[in-house]
């Protein structure tokens, strides 16, 4: 029997993530025809970026493309450890921190969406689609098993929306993923791993001309939003659904009220 609820919730996980990739996968065609928009939106964060004094993304990025040994790691990591260490911490909250998964795995889901929202509402081309930036994937396309279509395994690259650029979800699932490991963590390398992966992925996607500074910041956004989203609105679901993503409003211990 116990064996059978397992399986059963194992399913519900798999097809509640499978939906919101589903959803990712489809916001390419939301977004498809809006290449004009798009580049005017990238130029509009360039100028953004250059009045707050931040704009060193081009500076990174032609300066990481032009070193075969700083470029094609970073390649390899844009394009893999997000479809790689995402999972990974997933399965391991849900075999190990089986208590605090569904409120970590529907912040992660809640998270997606409001980017997904915003690849919708503000579709945005990455820096490599400029003049003056280097397309660092593509220029190393020959080394790894990407396509010249940003990350895409070669022959799909028709299947990826390439103005998702804000927010980052690269960074913002990096932060949760960091997240996670410092909050569950029990040795210092997991904990410590947690703090240097979303700095990783942030200079990362800035250097290989994929991402803005200002991305980075957005994805960072998102996840803080749906972390207060799902706190402050789990009471208010229906008992059916908070059935069916496993999360239950925070309930104050006594310490907490006072007493």
């Amino acid at each position: 029997m116990w064996a059978f609820l397992a399986r059963r919730r194992g399913l519900r996980e798999l097809f509640l993530i499978a939906a919101v990739y589903s959803m990712y996968d489809a916001s390419r065609f939301i977004v498809a025809g809006h290449q004009t928009k798009a580049l005017q939106h990238a130029i509009g964060v360039l100028h953004l970026e250059k009045m707050l004094d931040i704009g060193w993304e081009q500076t990174l990025n032609v300066y990481v493309s032009a070193h075969a040994v700083l470029a094609v790691p970073a390649d390899y990591m844009y394009a893999t450890l997000h479809y790689l260490v995402t999972p990974i911490v997933l399965v391991w909250m849900w075999r190990s921190h089986r208590d605090a998964y569904p409120r970590a795995r529907t912040i992660l889901m809640v998270a997606t969406i409001i980017g997904l929202v915003g690849f919708a509402l503000l579709p945005v081309a990455p820096p490599r689609m400029l003049p003056g930036f280097v397309d660092t994937m593509a220029q190393y396309a020959g080394t790894g098993w990407w396509s010249t279509d940003a990350s895409a395994p070669r022959g799909v690259g028709s299947f990826t929306n390439q103005f998702a650029a804000m927010p980052s979800l690269h960074v913002g699932w990096a932060l949760w993923c960091g997240w996670q490991m410092v909050r569950h963590g029990k040795h210092l390398i997991t904990r410590v791993s947690g703090i240097v992966y979303p700095a990783l992925i942030t200079l990362v996607v800035v250097a290989t001309g994929n991402h803005y500074l200002l991305d980075a910041f957005a994805g960072i956004a998102v996840v803080l939003l749906a972390m207060a989203a799902v706190s402050t609105t789990a009471h208010l679901l229906p008992r059916r659904v908070r059935d069916m993503t496993g999360i239950e409003p925070s309930i104050p211990s006594r310490s907490d009220s006072g007493a």
